[in-house]
Formats: C-alpha cells, sequence, structure tokens
C-alpha cells in the first residue's frame, strides 16, 4: 500500500481537530455577515425575532413542542433544575465520567451531585441507578456524552417507578437517538450546548432547552429571563440567560447543515471503525444497531495510549483525551468526598481513551492518515 504524506495546516498539523476554520471559511462569512447587516437596523437585540424563528426550528429539529434558547448548554441544563425546584439538600443523580458543566449545574442549584459510573458506551451505567437513590433524590441527569446515547428506555422505567424527574444533558447529543426517538426528548426536559465545537454551533455561547411539557415551558422562559412574565410583571425569580438575538442569525444560518453534519460524522466514524478495528491493540467502544450515535467526539481505547497520543501529534494528527482526569477525582469536587477507585470503568476509560478527529470537513487522505499513523505506531 502506497504511503500516504498530507501537507501541513496553516495550524501546524496534518489533520487539525478543529473544523471551524473550514465551517466558517471566507464564503461562508461573507453570508453570515450579510445576514447579521441585514438584522442590525431592526435593533431587535434581546430575545429578537431571530431568536423566535430559531427555537422553532430547533424544536422541529429535535422533535419537541417547545424549545428556550439560553446563555449556555450549562445554564441549560441549570435552569431546567431550577425550574424543578432543585435546591439545598437535594440530590441529582448523574455519571461520574462527564465534563464539569454538568455537575456545575448542579452544584449552582446548591444540591449534591450523586455519581453513578459509566459502561463502555460512555454513558451512565444505568444498572447502578436505583442504588444510588435515595429519600433526597429530585432528578436524575443522564449525560449523552461524545454523540453516544444512555439506555433511555430503561432509565425511564426506573424514574417511573421512583416518581422522578429526567432532565438529559444533551449537550454533546444532538440528533442522537434511540429508535428514532431524539436526544432531549425521553424525559422532562433536554439541554443542548451550541458552543463553537458542537456539531450545531455558533459564535461563542448558547444553549437550548427543549421539553414536551408546556407549563415547564413557560417556567423555563420566566426563568431565563428575570421571572418576567411581561416586562413590568415580576413572577417568580430567575436570571438572564437568554440567548443572544445575534447568535440566533448565526444558529439559523447554520442549522440547515445538521443533517449533513451528522451523516457525514456518522460515515467518518464507520470508516474509522472499521480500519481501526482490525488492530488487535484498538478496542471499539459499545455499538448499538438501534441507536443513531452522532460521534460529537470519536473514541476508541488504546494499548500504550499516552505513547500513542505523543506519536500521532508527532504526526501530525492533532488527536486528545476526553478527559484524562475524571471529573470526579479533581480538586474542585473534594467537598463530595468521591475517591480514586469509586468508579473503576470510568477510570480505566481515563487511561486507555484516545479521541481522534471525525469531523464533516476531512478529507477521505486524512481519514486514510490517521489510521497509517495509528497502524505505523503499533508496527513500529
Amino acid at each position: 500500500m502506497t504511503r500516504i504524506d498530507l501537507p501541513l495546516q496553516p495550524n501546524g498539523t496534518k489533520v487539525q481537530w478543529s473544523y471551524l476554520p473550514r465551517q466558517f471559511n471566507e464564503q461562508s462569512i461573507e453570508q453570515i455577515l450579510d445576514r447579521l447587516r441585514a438584522f442590525v437596523p431592526s435593533g431587535d437585540f434581546t430575545l429578537g425575532k431571530p431568536v423566535r424563528e430559531f427555537e422553532e426550528r430547533f424544536a422541529r429539529l429535535i422533535g419537541a413542542r417547545h424549545a428556550t434558547g439560553v446563555n449556555s448548554g450549562t445554564d441549560a441544563l441549570k435552569l431546567s433544575l431550577k425550574a424543578l425546584g432543585v435546591g439545598p439538600g437535594d440530590e441529582v443523580i448523574t455519571a461520574a465520567n462527564t465534563f464539569i458543566a454538568t455537575i456545575g449545574a448542579i452544584a449552582e442549584n446548591f444540591a449534591r451531585p450523586v455519581l453513578v459510573d459509566c459502561t463502555d458506551n460512555f454513558c451512565m451505567d444505568v444498572s447502578k441507578v436505583e442504588a444510588a437513590i435515595t429519600p433526597r433524590t429530585k432528578a436524575i441527569m443522564p449525560v449523552h456524552l461524545a454523540g453516544q446515547m444512555t439506555d433511555m428506555p430503561a432509565l425511564m422505567e426506573i424514574a417511573a417507578r421512583h416518581k422522578l424527574p429526567v432532565i438529559e444533558d444533551s449537550c454533546q447529543c444532538i440528533l442522537g437517538a434511540i429508535e428514532a426517538r431524539n436526544a432531549g426528548t425521553y424525559g422532562l426536559a433536554g439541554g443542548f450546548s451550541l458552543h463553537p465545537l458542537k456539531n450545531l454551533n455558533v459564535w461563542g455561547d448558547g444553549g437550548v432547552i427543549v421539553t414536551n411539557d408546556d407549563d415547564f415551558a413557560v417556567k423555563l422562559r420566566r426563568l431565563r429571563n428575570h421571572g418576567l412574565a411581561d416586562r413590568d410583571s415580576v413572577v417568580m425569580l430567575g436570571c438572564n440567560s437568554r440567548l443572544d438575538s445575534l447568535q440566533a442569525v448565526i444558529g439559523n444560518w447554520l442549522i440547515d447543515q445538521v443533517d449533513f453534519i451528522t451523516t457525514t460524522r456518522i460515515k467518518n466514524a464507520a470508516y474509522l471503525d472499521d480500519a481501526l478495528g482490525k488492530l488487535p491493540q484498538i478496542r471499539l467502544p459499545q455499538r448499538y444497531n438501534n441507536r443513531r450515535l452522532v460521534f460529537h467526539l470519536y473514541i476508541v481505547f488504546a494499548e500504550r495510549r499516552d505513547e500513542l497520543l505523543a506519536h500521532c501529534r508527532k504526526a501530525g494528527v492533532e488527536a486528545k483525551v476526553h478527559y484524562p482526569v475524571p471529573v470526579y477525582r479533581q480538586e474542585g469536587l473534594r467537598q463530595f468526598g468521591y475517591r480514586q477507585g469509586d468508579f473503576p470503568v470510568t477510570d480505566r476509560h481515563a487511561d486507555t481513551m484516545i479521541s481522534l478527529p471525525a469531523h464533516e470537513h476531512l478529507t477521505a487522505e486524512q481519514l486514510a492518515y490517521m489510521v497509517q499513523t495509528v497502524a505505523e505506531f503499533y508496527e513500529s
């Protein structure tokens, strides 16, 4: 087989992690700036028409009755819990291997995060949830990590038995699904992120909450806007967590591309699975035929992971680890009393996972070069 080599990208890599320079190229920037130029004279900057349009389009995309634009994915989770009345003394069950934002949203409501281990698809081990429920449990917050889906049918059965609401952390899983039902639509609400490195992104922070509950949607819209029912009527204590109209303009430009983004990532992941899965030193995560995995991150388990990571980077492949130190072992969470070894699957993942680019702007040559780079490491 002919050996592949690639030219260096502007940032000094051959396979760049970030797709943003390709997504927002000169032509795209001009298209967006044209929309912004048309919008700015309206002065409709706070919860303006672009926000309402984006919320309606996002709700249709996900298959929910309501979508509420907020300041970030973190706020999408935080406000959902706040709308439930989560507060001091309450507990919220979530995953031990998540990003800090999930736990931060719980802590900002002065509740205690109760963590459970994950499975080899990076999501909460639902079989461990029931043992974590106590009289103080106020909600369950599964995390659809890396574009993989938690076993929501099984989790919803547990939640129904214990009469507990479920708020889905879908920040990394837009259009992920189980049997054609999208992430964010199983529980009472689902929170999504529009961070620049998400599959649907804007030019800064942004978030969306979806729900099919009419009353819950009203409460969320009030909470994100100071608790106002109208301009002069404060009906609850809320905050300022509005999705910016300017960001909504960008979201409305990009939302039409989400199907392309999703299908291309799935195709790229299938190519990598087929090629890397033939290497005995690489182990693929669990895959499920009835789930749509949308690959916000493409992750495999690798022998001699740290050496492979260094090799990839030296070869110009911008590989990463998500996350090298599990959140439960971080200094900022010492107050919760968790100790190394409490979540063995999470710990094993932290030592063996490697994330490779799989985004929609990779070329066939870049995909092949990544496979070649990994194979050469183990052949040397």
